[in-house]
């Protein structure tokens, strides 16, 4: 039903913009309106929309996954087997019959940030004026709906229960792919348990010590916990697709007074940020009001990137909470709230939490504790 509507939606708006067709790209924003999302898509899937049909073209690899799964009104299937070496054997082929219903020089709605130019200028070569519905879907995804919040909940509930086994197994001489083990394994287990018959994964990093926590994007390794670690813990879980942001920054035993000093400042700053997510809030003042408590510390020099991003079925999704971003927050919005300070020689410091907007202010759905006291393990 939710898809339907997001379906009739985006229609209205394409027959305000004088729209023929719509196609979609980006696997995330088909997802939002098929309901269908493969594991990979070095296979092309296109998804297109006009004001009768939704159509799928897909692999042969993907036919019983869509027929199960995706909302749409016809599929195309394409091959890539000897065996059926005489049927349809490029997704192109589909795209020219879909066309071929289309007039010359009408507007057809694409993605601009995420259609491959390739097939852009085989579109425009082919006579139809292009236009972008990237802002369009964008705007839509930006306001969650219940069960869209309902499975960021579940998401952020896992997220707590994996970061909190893996920091009660904090010690020196643990590796950093360990340490992030032991909360893969409560998550898979729990999710298991408890959720059935439900898709659910996750994604993790850890970064240790002072030249590994200062970069905030990195694998985990296997270098090992030592005492007088920064340690920076980032952790997505995703529910149905839906994902939660939970990270955090802990301390280990020996730590300098400067390290300590930049963890709570780190707190702080976020505890700003978080105070302030709420209805009619312009997005860049979050930002700017989290960069000006490590201003004020000294550390402007040291922040390496806004303060939060949206989430929901992407990793990173906009809008962003940036300084630049006149957006003005709504309820059913979601955000990160992540400020970093990264300090070479001394480490990096960086909680994550994942807030909701409400009619009246915003929750956050992840809740491990964020306290400095709990994100310093002494030595046994």
């Amino acid at each position: 039903m939710e898809v339907r509507r997001r379906v009739e939606r985006l229609r209205q708006y394409m027959e305000e913009q004088g729209i023929q067709l719509s196609i979609i790209w980006d696997p995330d924003n088909q997802f939002y309106v098929t309901d269908f999302r493969a594991i990979s898509y070095s296979r092309p899937i296109l998804t297109f929309i006009d004001v009768h049909d939704v159509q799928l073209i897909i692999p042969k690899l993907e036919e019983s996954h869509a027929s199960e799964r995706a909302q749409v009104d016809r599929t195309h299937i394409y091959y890539e087997q000897y065996a059926h070496r005489n049927l349809t054997l490029s997704y192109l082929e589909f795209v020219c019959r879909i066309l071929k219903k289309i007039p010359r020089h009408s507007t057809i709605g694409i993605e601009m940030a995420s259609m491959p130019a390739s097939v852009y200028q085989f579109l425009q070569k082919s006579g139809y004026q292009l236009t972008d519905i990237g802002d369009k879907l964008i705007e839509m995804r930006s306001i969650k709906e219940e069960k869209e919040i309902e499975c960021l909940r579940i998401a952020g509930r896992l997220s707590d229960l994996a970061i909190a086994e893996s920091l009660s197994n904090v010690r020196v001489g643990i590796s950093e792919l360990e340490f992030d083990s032991y909360g893969d394994r409560v998550l898979l287990e729990t999710a298991s348990q408890q959720y059935a018959n439900e898709l659910i994964g996750y994604a993790d990093w850890t970064c240790s010590g002072t030249e590994r926590s200062v970069m905030p994007h990195l694998n985990s390794s296997t270098r090992k916990f030592a005492d007088g670690d920064v340690v920076v813990h980032s952790r997505q879980v995703w529910y149905n697709n839906y994902r939660a942001e939970n990270e955090r920054t802990f301390l280990i035993g020996n730590v300098t007074e400067k390290q300590k000093d930049l963890l709570k400042l780190a707190i702080e700053a976020q505890q700003v940020g978080m105070n302030m997510i709420r209805p009619g809030i312009v997005a860049k003042e979050v930002d700017i009001a989290t960069f000006n408590v490590f201003k004020k510390a000294g550390y402007a020099d040291f922040v390496q990137h806004r303060v939060g991003h949206g989430l929901g079925l992407s990793e990173h999704e906009e809008p962003y909470l940036r300084f630049d971003n006149e957006l003005i927050l709504k309820e059913g919005m979601v955000y990160t709230i992540e400020p970093g300070v990264y300090v070479p020689g001394v480490g990096g410091f960086r909680h994550s939490d994942t807030v909701i907007v409400t009619n009246d202010g915003s929750f956050s759905i992840t809740e491990y504790p964020r306290e400095f006291e709990k994100m310093h393990f002494a030595l046994s």
